[in-house]
């Protein structure tokens, strides 16, 4: 039969029709995001050993490490950054951490203007500023 394609469309389109609208009003309204959502990324300084497993388990080496010798021969954490424009948000750096200052937050407005505003710097120490 000829149209038929176009009446099985206006029946589906019709009967969409008086649904709820699930649409959300955004800037008004803030989503509800699942608690296991990956958005971007958190940094406990204070936990993390600077050991660098978090960078070594990224598939496309977004995360860079910095650090220093402390009197006591241990690693001090200088600097903690992420390039996320390249990131896949696949978390293998928060699993892999050992001590757990890695966490996945559900912030998701991440968007610049520029592509060299999507360095996130979680951690910068004042000896690193100068």
């Amino acid at each position: 039969m000829f149209g038929k394609g176009l009446i099985n469309g206006i029946r589906v389109t019709l009967g969409h029709l008086f649904e709820k609208n699930i649409t959300e009003q955004y800037p008004e309204q803030r989503p509800k995001l699942p608690p296991r959502s990956r958005c971007s990324f958190e940094l406990y300084s204070e936990k993390c050993t600077a050991c660098g497993v978090c960078a070594l388990s990224c598939p496309n080496r977004v995360i860079e490490v910095r650090s220093i010798k402390d009197e006591n021969n241990r690693k001090k954490l200088t600097s903690y950054q992420m390039r996320l424009e390249y990131c896949l948000f696949c978390g293998l750096c928060v699993e892999s951490c050992p001590s757990k200052a890695l966490k996945n937050t559900s912030d998701f407005e991440l968007s610049v203007y520029n592509k060299s505003d999507t360095r996130l710097t979680l951690f910068k120490s004042q000896e690193d500023l100068t």
